[in-house]
């Protein structure tokens, strides 16, 4: 009696043939945006450069090549003068992210707490949505000033300011997504004899992880662009107080310079979250 016979495929892929052919296609795809954004970036030079020989006023306008020396300028010792007023360009930089992180940690953690608390209890959610929204309307320079009366001029006023303009993003973001979570899987966790605890921690919060994660990229945004507000009054250093005090000196490539590198960080600083969202909620974005 003949054994059966056992069927071995010629050669295993690595995955689904229509994953493997899509994937060089991703990467062309990929590829092509990279060179789009290079030469939009090349065509923005061209036409900053443009303008500055037009201009002909360094004051107006400075050129590329006189923001790049600035950059050489600020980020070395040169003549017995370290960076601006006393500090690199990146230890400027850092000063600011550290301002920015510690006041997003607590204006985040704080907006959670609040968010939470509007979307399960109905009757605080009538009387302090009205507050949350009252203060999102407030421009930060509005409030800045009392915060220095009421904290004086060192870090406390500015990491309060950068906390309370963080807040209200996260806090509206969570409660909306808490107060809409499934009724069925809430009511399902009830009947199982989970507490109300257990229904938030294992229900309602992973269900509402998306929208927080956008309160969260939202308020981060908000406290980086509040950041120049903040370092306005005794904020060197810190590349808001270096962009200020370069603008009372009419250094305008100095003023080109620290908004690049907000601008730049702060790319940076979102694709951080995007990165951390897509690892930590894989499934947003699919049905």
């Amino acid at each position: 009696m003949n054994p059966t016979p056992t069927l071995v495929p010629e050669r295993l892929g690595t995955g689904p043939p229509g994953r493997r052919a899509a994937e060089p296609r991703t990467r062309r795809r990929a590829g092509r945006r990279f060179g789009v954004r290079v030469l939009a970036v090349l065509a923005l030079l061209a036409l900053w450069q443009v303008a500055a020989t037009a201009a002909r006023n360094p004051s107006f306008i400075p050129t590329p090549g006189a923001v790049w020396d600035q950059l050489l300028r600020l980020s070395t010792t040169h003549d017995g003068i370290r960076g601006y007023s006393g500090s690199l360009l990146v230890e400027h930089l850092g000063v600011s992210l550290r301002r920015i992180l510690i006041g997003s940690a607590i204006g985040v953690a704080a907006g959670l707490v609040v968010g939470v608390i509007l979307g399960t209890v109905p009757w605080i959610r009538v009387v302090a949505e009205p507050v949350v929204t009252f203060v999102r309307a407030l421009p930060p320079l509005a409030y800045f000033s009392l915060l220095i009366i009421w904290f004086g001029i060192d870090e406390t006023p500015k990491l309060w300011l950068l906390a309370i303009a963080a807040l209200p993003p996260v806090a509206v973001a969570t409660a909306a997504a808490v107060h809409g979570a499934p009724k069925d899987l809430v009511e399902a966790a009830g009947a199982l004899g989970a507490s109300r605890w257990d229904v938030i921690r294992d229900v309602v919060l992973p269900n509402a992880l998306p929208e927080i994660f956008t309160g969260v990229r939202l308020a981060v945004g908000i406290a980086y662009s509040s950041v120049v507000a903040a370092e306005t009054v005794n904020g060197v250093p810190g590349i808001g107080g270096m962009v200020r005090d370069a603008q009372r000196y009419l250094q305008t490539d100095v003023v080109v310079l620290g908004l690049i590198a907000i601008g730049i960080s702060g790319l940076l600083i979102d694709g951080a979250l995007r990165a951390a969202e897509q690892r930590l909620i894989p499934w947003r974005g699919h049905s």
